[in-house]
C-alpha cells in the first residue's frame, strides 16, 4: 500500500469517527454513548495525526505511530460494533479496516 492510499484510508476513519461522535450526541441516552464519542475523537485526532505524518517525506521511522493508530482503531472499532445504531456500525467498518491498513503498512 502506498502512503496515499494509506492517507485516504486514515481520513476515512477520521470522517466516519466524526460523524459517529457528532450523532452520537442525538441519540435518546446520550450518557451510554460516553464511550463511543470519547473513543470517537481520539481515533480521529490519532488517525489526523497519522496522515499528516505520512505526508511529510522523512526518513523518520514512524512505525510506533502506525501501531499505536492501528490499536485505537481497533479499539473504536470494538465499541462502535457494540451500537445498534447505523453510523456507529458504519464507523466500526471503517475503523476496522483503517486499523488492518496501519498494521499491514507498518509490516
Amino acid at each position: 500500500m502506498k502512503n496515499e492510499d494509506l492517507i485516504k484510508t486514515l481520513y476515512d476513519c477520521v470522517a466516519h469517527c466524526n460523524n459517529c461522535a457528532d450523532a452520537c450526541l442525538d441519540e435518546e441516552n446520550v450518557k451510554m454513548m460516553i464511550g463511543c464519542i470519547r473513543l470517537d475523537r481520539i481515533c480521529a485526532a490519532t488517525c489526523t495525526a497519522t496522515a499528516e505524518a505520512l505526508s511529510v517525506k522523512t526518513k523518520a521511522d514512524i512505525t510506533g505511530m502506525l501501531k499505536a493508530c492501528a490499536d485505537i482503531c481497533e479499539k473504536c472499532s470494538n465499541e462502535c460494533a457494540k451500537h445498534e445504531a447505523q453510523h456507529c456500525k458504519d464507523c466500526a467498518e471503517a475503523c476496522k479496516r483503517c486499523a488492518e491498513a496501519c498494521r499491514n503498512f507498518a509490516a
